[in-house]
């Protein structure tokens, strides 16, 4: 089986009715956190059936506390608390005094109407048991970014920074709309079996799909039109972590790359797990009314490879586009819409210092999500608060440890000293901070072990997202 990468108020406040367990003695009064000669666990579980993790640290607790949220996890998959990214990171911050919390999320898939109640719960069992912590850092990766996101702007006064890692930072609405454009071509120009929207056999159905494409990848004509697949979602032509990215005129190579994110990562989100989130959301929160199918592809980075390959196999964009054009469109339930956009869609209003990062070459979380976050931060004024790092890499939250700590450091700066350093967001002064903490935090993890791995910070402006969704200034407020 694959593997995949990683209304509130009321609700926080009865989520607190919960069991504890703990790693030492019973905890007697708040305050307790850290102050033993070893890291110490507690865990235990909410009123939704979620469960949390929290950890202190050895010696003294600094009063701040780094609240984590992890990402998608599969429908039926294990669903265990996670209290950090990875274990060097954790050991890291607890090292510094930094202590950690997070929950599981009382249900799998897409899950941020339980994430956002069950992450604050976490927190405030964390300030009853241990005291409210001076500081609260929102951190989380993938549906966890979005979750991290989401948590600061709905409340925005139990937090004192966010840093969303690979973060869905357009949104639900925004991240399913541009998947079923993709998805939308697939089913007119290769295989009209497959269901876009309203799936009744999720499994059937990504099979199906996958069949297809895999037919469609072993003729010229075939590769054109899954490369115009991904250019409606800007899948990057780079799929493999550690390898070098295909030369800019090598469309066979991005293809072939593209196809591998398609098969692997993105057809099992469009085509079986979407079912799961339509679930929620009481219907199909995705629509094709109104897309300019030939515009949208002008805007998309992997334009020129698409135009390059259909040249190559002798078909014709032009009425490829044309049928999309033409076709009966998709359209959403209104209430569905509405789901998607409270679970969650950003209105740019923060109000504490956010820093996110992304690697280049993601092709299930594009990185053109961080544009559509910048437009929403900067649209409602608030555009000096937030920064944006980017690793030159492929893969989905494909950082180092030691990417990720250089990332927190600024943070950190920023929190301290009330403004952001400049000069240490540059590539070069992140590159080097990376680079200093040594061996163990320059790896990353590949099925055969850990492999050392030079920090990639790069200057890096991503393009247009391929069809934003956010919410007007105040909306939510």
């Amino acid at each position: 089986m694959r593997k995949y990468a990683p209304l509130l108020a009321a609700t926080v406040l009865a989520a607190t009715g919960l069991v504890t367990t703990a790693s030492t003695a019973a905890i007697a009064a708040p305050s307790s956190c850290g102050g033993t000669s070893a890291v110490t666990t507690t865990t235990g579980s909410l009123a939704d059936g979620a469960s949390f993790l929290i950890q202190c640290p050895a010696g003294h607790w600094n009063g701040e506390l780094f609240l984590y949220s992890h990402g998608y996890v599969v429908p039926g998959s294990a669903n265990p608390a996670v209290d950090a990214q990875d274990p060097v990171t954790a050991a890291w911050l607890l090292s510094q005094g930094f202590a950690l919390a997070g929950s599981s999320y009382a249900s799998t898939g897409w899950a941020i109407q339980q994430a956002l109640p069950d992450q604050i719960a976490t927190r405030a069992v964390f300030s009853r048991d241990f005291g409210r912590p001076a500081k609260t850092i929102a951190w989380g990766d993938s549906l966890g970014g979005i979750i991290t996101a989401g948590l600061v702007q709905d409340f925005p006064h139990d937090f004192s920074a966010a840093l969303p890692l690979c973060g869905v930072l357009s949104g639900g609405v925004g991240t399913w709309n541009a998947g079923v454009d993709s998805g939308f071509a697939f089913q007119q120009l290769i295989d009209p079996s497959v269901q876009v929207v309203n799936i009744t056999s999720p499994a059937a159905n990504l099979t199906g799909a996958e069949a297809a494409a895999a037919a469609a990848q072993k003729t010229a004509a075939g590769q054109a039109r899954l490369a115009l697949v991904a250019a409606l979602g800007d899948v990057p032509g780079w799929f493999t972590p550690l390898t070098p990215e295909p030369a800019a005129n090598d469309v066979t190579a991005q293809e072939q790359n593209q196809f591998l994110w398609e098969a692997e990562v993105d057809f099992p989100f469009g085509f079986d797990f979407r079912a799961e989130m339509e679930g929620r959301a009481g219907g199909n929160p995705s629509w094709t009314i109104g897309v300019n199918f030939a515009q949208q592809l002008r805007k998309s980075v992997d334009f020129s490879e698409v135009v390059n390959l259909y040249k190559a196999a002798g078909l014709n964009l032009n009425a490829d586009l044309t049928t999309l054009q033409r076709a009966r469109p998709i359209v959403a339930k209104p209430s569905a819409v509405a789901y998607m956009a409270r679970n969650v869609a950003f209105n740019g209003e923060i109000s504490i210092p956010v820093l996110s990062m992304h690697t280049i070459g993601d092709g299930l979380v594009p990185v053109e999500n961080e544009q559509a976050y910048r437009q929403a931060v900067d649209v409602a004024g608030n555009g000096g608060l937030l920064r944006q790092t980017f690793i030159d890499r492929a893969g989905h939250c494909a950082f180092t440890p030691a990417e990720t700590v250089a990332d927190i450091k600024v943070l950190l700066s920023r929190l301290s000293t009330g403004h952001w350093d400049g000069a240490a967001l540059q590539p070069a002064a992140l590159n080097a901070s990376a680079a200093a903490l040594g061996p163990q935090f320059n790896v990353f993890g590949t099925q055969s072990g850990a492999v050392a791995t030079a920090p990639a910070f790069q200057a890096f402006r991503p393009a247009p997202f391929p069809r934003p969704f956010n919410l007007p200034p105040f909306f939510l407020n």
